[in-house]
């Protein structure tokens, strides 16, 4: 019982750490309002390992990639954390020995992710939901599915993936070779047909959840990714439908 009581109490201090930065911490689930929160998740982690160094590496991880967000996408909408958290878990307990390594690596390389595509950086993307929600995941594997479909949406290799095209979308910047990725009047960019301004994003998505069309759901622990459905378009044939304005640079 001390066990859990002290990791609950570590837990509780990220969800003091959204509190504090006054975002309405909205979830995608179509049956729920606002995101699990992390004293939840927090007791899921124990129910699954005793591990205190384990648990102890996974909370600072939590919390760093938390801040990153928050510093780097301020204007984010949804929040939702499970299917990271239990991504991070299983793929931490399948490591075994090289556990703690792994939750180290993963932040490190989410931390970089962020600051990459954020608004402190040339990129300028107004949401993590894209990556959290697995839209760019799910493109990825349909380019090669033969070899992808078995990797994880939150696998330390698909995460090299994300740098690595981040670092090619910002060289395509500094060079202007991209006209997808001008900067739209509101200092974000946008490489949609489709607008992204907040009321937008969230009528969106909101739909595509209610009708299973996010190739992760990540407001559940048990999330079975999907991959092989074309995401991309039915977003945008959504969109329309929705009559959501277009997209202006």
């Amino acid at each position: 019982m001390k066990q859990q009581t002290t990791s609950t109490n570590k837990f509780q201090f990220l969800d003091d750490i959204l509190t504090q930065s006054q975002i309405n911490s909205l979830t995608l689930n179509p049956q729920k309002t606002m995101m699990t929160s992390f004293v939840e998740l927090g007791n899921l982690i124990t129910e699954e390992t005793t591990d205190t160094d384990l648990i102890n590496t996974l909370c600072y991880t939590l919390e760093i990639i938390v801040n990153a967000q928050l510093k780097n996408f301020p204007e984010n909408i949804f929040w939702d954390f499970d299917f990271m958290v239990s991504s991070m878990l299983n793929l931490a307990l399948a490591a075994q020995e090289g556990g703690v390594a792994f939750l180290e690596a993963f932040g490190q390389k989410m931390v970089c992710l962020t600051e990459m595509f954020g608004i402190q950086n040339e990129i300028r993307f107004r949401y993590v939901h894209d990556f959290i929600y697995g839209f760019d995941w799910a493109r990825w594997v349909q380019k090669d599915s033969a070899i992808r479909a078995g990797i994880e949406p939150f696998s330390l290799y698909f995460l090299d993936y994300l740098l690595a095209k981040g670092k090619e979308i910002l060289q395509r910047i500094d060079q202007g070779q991209s006209q997808s990725y001008n900067l739209c009047a509101t200092g974000f960019r946008n490489p949609f047909i489709f607008s992204r301004e907040p009321e937008d994003e969230y009528l969106l998505l909101t739909h595509l959840a209610e009708k299973q069309l996010i190739p992760v759901p990540a407001w559940n622990w048990h999330a079975i990714p999907v991959w092989n459905q074309p995401f991309q378009e039915m977003r945008q044939q959504l969109a329309v439908k929705l009559k959501i304005q277009p997209n202006t640079h």
